[in-house]
């Protein structure tokens, strides 16, 4: 199949300063990506090079023509401001409509679309301000998702959540998967990516492995991209794996 996306040798980064060097890696439609790194790793500089808004300052980045979902690490809206789950949905397909056209019947029936896809149907006359954090997140995935985008980048997206808002995430990330459409996540959690995700790309200011991810999830791999000895770096808690970097 051909690629969605795909990172020919690409150093990134802001101005003429590099942040994040050599990436070669590509994902399909239907495939999700975990960027895995400590932090200032270069994992967001990453995503953001795919939005346009970090530049590529050698090799490439081409992205399959269509729409890119993103969803923030933390809601980029103003808490206080009165707007409702059902209006904040609305503002993805604002890119469709321009700011001075109201949405038709079509839109808001995508709109409710995405609002059941993501389990939030009940709460789309409820003020985005007065949800819990996984409930707002969920919100803004719906938002990226109305515009029926290709692709879809995920900022930590589990950060936070309770465990019924990260079951309803991954499921969700299952669906959009089984849609044909590609994801991306930058995650700190390995039980996580393993139940989602079916490649991997290793960051510590460069590339450090990219590929299936049980073959990327190394330890030494790991060691290399978080410092220690593997044994340290990998630890075995409550049955799942999860990363801890030492020294912190």
């Amino acid at each position: 199949m051909t690629p969605i996306l795909r990172f020919d040798r690409a150093d990134l980064g802001y101005g003429r300063t590099p942040v994040l060097t050599g990436v070669t890696a590509s994902l399909e439609a239907g495939q999700a990506l975990a960027l895995i790194g400590p932090n200032g790793s270069g994992k967001t500089t990453l995503l953001r090079s795919i939005l346009g808004d970090a530049a590529v300052l050698g090799g490439s980045v081409e992205a399959e023509a269509g729409v890119i979902g993103y969803v923030p690490q933390s809601a980029d809206l103003d808490l206080e401001f009165p707007v409702t789950a059902r209006e904040v949905v609305t503002m993805g397909v604002y890119g469709e409509l321009g700011w001075f056209r109201r949405p038709h019947r079509g839109h808001r029936r995508a709109v409710a679309d995405a609002l059941e896809r993501v389990g939030m149907e009940d709460r789309a006359g409820q003020r985005f301000g007065r949800l819990s954090g996984g409930q707002r997140q969920r919100i803004l995935l719906a938002r990226a998702l109305v515009a029926r985008p290709r692709l879809v980048l995920l900022d930590e997206p589990f950060n936070g959540l309770d465990q019924p808002n990260r079951d309803a995430l991954l499921d969700i990330i299952t669906q959009m998967k089984a849609d044909g459409v590609g994801v991306i996540a930058s995650t700190h959690d390995l039980s996580l990516a393993r139940r989602t995700c079916d490649l991997a790309l290793l960051l510590a200011g460069r590339q450090i492995a990219f590929g299936p991810l049980d073959r990327v999830l190394d330890p030494d791999l790991l060691a290399a991209a978080y410092g220690g000895e593997p044994d340290a770096v990998i630890e075995a808690t409550a049955g799942q794996r999860r990363l801890r970097v030492v020294g912190q």
